[in-house]
């Protein structure tokens, strides 16, 4: 009887997921589905979730009526250099608030981790008068600038390091490795969890980025495909087919990302808050 009920227990908790993962993905399988549809039938009711006649020609479509690929290049670009920026600058400030001991280290640190509490909206008008003074409006490298810092970063990388043991560092330095020896040598090979978690946050959010190229970025040729995807949206009338299509082709790249390092994310979210 214990048996037979904790087996009913179970089944239950499996049934209750998989509807909740079912309800978290409908909005997905629904934009998947009116990809394959014209316009005037993407919002018909009742819902056809399996269109009668897909309509391939939208993924065609959206590489002729606009440069996509032009801005699927861009993404790319920009979410690439960023990230790597980010993954080296976090952690390399990580080390050394978690393994460098020097005066006001805790109040630097944690007044750096404070302002991932300041919203962006308060510091964009200021940070475009400053990148418009050094003529950095309208270019690439302005906007890989203002992302080459991210304190959450810094705070992730931080608490995974504060895991790893002080002897270990200790024996490199008597050994006569370096503070630089030792991060590239001992920290970064075993950071694999937590950069691995690092690279999806950073590389999700600079692709999915939509309000800082639109503000910074002027010329067509800049734009990204969140921006690439907003010119099916018309003053008068809107091409939901083609705007549905270019968004699941978007999710491609985040969707190979996360396939690539998700064997690590999970160990690098739990590990980074071991201690600290």
């Amino acid at each position: 009887m214990i048996r037979e009920k904790s087996y009913i227990k179970l089944y239950a908790v499996y049934t209750a997921l998989v509807i909740v993962t079912l309800f978290t993905l409908l909005p997905l399988i629904w934009m998947i589905s009116s990809s394959l549809k014209y316009d005037t039938d993407v919002f018909s009711l009742p819902i056809r979730w399996i269109p009668l006649n897909p309509v391939w020609e939208n993924y065609v479509q959206i590489w002729k009526k606009i440069n996509f690929a032009l801005f699927t290049f861009n993404s790319f670009k920009l979410s690439l250099i960023i990230t790597f920026i980010q993954v080296l600058t976090s952690s390399f400030a990580a080390y050394g608030f978690a393994k460098c001991n020097f005066k006001g280290r805790n109040l630097l640190f944690f007044t750096y981790v404070a302002s991932i509490a300041i919203p962006w909206q308060v510091y964009m008008l200021p940070q475009y008068v400053m990148m418009g003074k050094l003529g950095l409006i309208n270019t690439h490298i302005g906007y890989i600038l203002m992302q080459s810092f991210i304190a959450f970063g810094v705070f992730l990388i931080r608490q995974f390091y504060t895991s790893i043991p002080d002897e270990l560092l200790d024996a490199a330095r008597i050994d006569g490795l370096s503070e630089y020896g030792i991060y590239f040598r001992i920290i970064l090979p075993l950071s694999k969890p937590v950069i691995s978690a690092l690279v999806i946050f950073s590389f999700v959010t600079i692709w999915n980025d939509f309000m800082g190229p639109m503000i910074y970025f002027d010329s067509i040729n800049l734009r990204t495909i969140p921006l690439g995807i907003r010119m099916f949206l018309g003053q008068y009338s809107t091409e939901y087919g083609l705007v549905m299509a270019s968004s699941v082709v978007s999710l491609f790249p985040v969707f190979i990302v996360f396939l690539f390092f998700q064997r690590f994310f999970v160990q690098g979210i739990a590990t980074s808050g071991l201690k600290g």
